[in-house]
């Protein structure tokens, strides 16, 4: 007889509680590197096997829901797995996975100190990122969106240099500073107008509020939501790029970055509600801000030479798709908008796993200094190709399928500044993208001179994960299905 399975409760609970265990593992095992490694490949195995099992009630229609305890009166610690929530898990735990496969590479191969701290900041994080995706309300949300922010403060600032504690100060000021002074006080008016926190379809707003209070409102969240980097609260995520290359991915794919937008579209969608804000004149105005944002971004982004930092502004300019997306207001471009989270998580992290490959083998961080690296390095240059043909948006990667989508819905409202927004930023995307790639495979790598060593790839653990990356870009164009289905449920109005 086949055992019951598990309560959906029980799931949650499950998914909160494996990393925080795995923290306090890692941290014992500590003087054990080989047994701190295996652990943190189990704890986060094991994490993306409790957010699988959750699917398919999802997808059948069920909302799993846990509450705790009430934090403040009729505002519990309470969470509840919605469509929008489910894809954001599935990509943080998923991809935690393999980041952990390419940190042990990349960490043992540039023999980076304090590991130990290293592996139990990054459970914590993922640990604030199933809070996020899983959570039933403003406060649950807000709570772990700090726990994640000062998670990954040591994160950021782990190399202890004078470089590192700035861009630390930054990334803490910025993101704190934004959430408790805009974020906090529209979870407050929400409090006050809606008389509760609870997310809902349609909008926990709706029939509370009207007029321009929608708007002030909608801006404090917006710019309060720091972690999404809409301009002019970006600054903390080119500064951010001081830290080691996992943590790159953890801020830019894993968590940090996608908790940001996912926060946007998850408020605009049960918070205010598609119909709420299409009613409201002016509402428009995030839609602007978005594609200034992308254009702006994009335009630094052509102008710089280290490749993290243009990695960095091309993040910038990808997360305000998700934004603008959003903002279009018609079913098909939110789906557009859930899909680009999916797309860039899995692009982006292997352009910065490739970043990373091409520092631990040959030293390199400009993209100047990248002439015929592809010929040494066939598989990391292969991979970061793929991944920059998904960010500027060209078949058979997902990043195509999202940009479709929100083109779709910007061309149903007649959203034509959104629609020339997005073309005109794919082709800045390819001005900072291909010449890399042609960098790489066109040209002929300069002589080695004597005394100096020739390199080849990567250590196998980083071009492992980078190859199982930039494969998912492809994947999930040619298999949508499950995303896609996700995605459809988020605007169906189904509760």
């Amino acid at each position: 007889m086949m055992p019951p399975l598990p309560d959906p409760a029980q799931i949650i609970a499950a998914c909160l509680i494996v990393p925080a265990l795995g923290t306090l593992a890692i941290l014992l095992a500590g003087r054990w590197p080989n047994l701190r490694e295996t652990v943190t490949l189990a704890t986060a195995g094991t994490l993306a096997a409790c957010v699988l099992s959750l699917l398919d009630p999802v997808l059948a229609g069920g909302r799993p829901t846990l509450t705790l305890w009430e934090v403040l009166p009729g505002a519990p610690l309470a969470f509840t797995v919605e469509p929008l929530g489910m894809i954001f898990a599935l990509i943080a735990s998923g991809l935690w996975v393999v980041t952990s496969v390419y940190a042990i590479g990349y960490m043992r191969g540039n023999d980076e100190h304090a590991q130990t701290r290293f592996y139990a900041c990054f459970a914590i994080a993922i640990l604030s990122a199933m809070g996020i995706a899983f959570a039933g309300n403003l406060l649950t949300l807000f709570l772990f969106y700090e726990v994640m922010t000062i998670s990954t403060f040591p994160l950021v600032t782990h190399k202890g240099s004078e470089e590192a504690k700035r861009a630390g100060r930054v990334y803490l000021g910025l993101l704190m500073g934004a959430s408790i002074g805009l974020q906090l006080v529209g979870i407050v008016a929400c409090w006050i107008l809606a008389g509760t926190l609870d997310f809902q379809v349609g909008g926990l707003l709706a029939g509370h509020v009207d007029g321009w209070p929608v708007l002030v409102l909608l801006a404090l969240f917006v710019f309060g939501t720091a972690k999404a980097a809409v301009m002019p609260f970006h600054r903390w995520l080119p500064a951010a790029m001081v830290a080691p290359t996992p943590v790159s991915a953890l801020l830019h794919a894993v968590a940090v970055v996608k908790a940001g937008v996912f926060t946007v579209v998850k408020v605009v969608v049960y918070v205010f509600g598609l119909d709420l804000l299409t009613d409201t004149a002016g509402s428009d105005w995030m839609l602007y801000a978005a594609g200034f944002t992308i254009l702006s971004a994009s335009f630094v982004a052509l102008r710089q030479d280290n490749l993290k930092r243009r990695l960095a502004y091309s993040t910038i300019s990808q997360l305000s798709y998700v934004v603008l997306a959003a903002a279009i207001l018609a079913p098909l471009s939110v789906m557009g908008a859930a899909l680009h989270i999916v797309a860039h998580a899995f692009g982006k992290i292997t352009l910065f796993f490739a970043a990373g490959s091409i520092y631990t083998a040959a030293h390199k961080t400009e993209i100047s200094q990248l002439d015929g690296i592809g010929w040494k390095m066939p598989w990391t240059m292969g991979a970061f190709a793929i991944g920059s043909l998904s960010m500027i948006g060209v078949p058979p990667t997902a990043g195509f399928l999202s940009k479709w989508f929100m083109l779709s819905g910007a061309y149903d409202t007649q959203a034509w500044v959104a629609i020339a927004v997005i073309f005109a930023s794919t082709v800045l995307n390819a001005a900072y993208f291909l010449p890399i790639v042609y960098r790489a495979f066109a040209t002929r790598p300069a002589p080695v001179g004597p005394g100096h060593a020739d390199h080849g790839e990567a250590p196998l653990p980083i071009v492992a994960a980078l190859t199982l990356t930039a494969a998912g870009s492809i994947g999930l164009f040619l298999f949508p299905d499950v995303f896609l289905s996700l995605a459809d449920q988020l605007v169906g109005g189904r509760p």
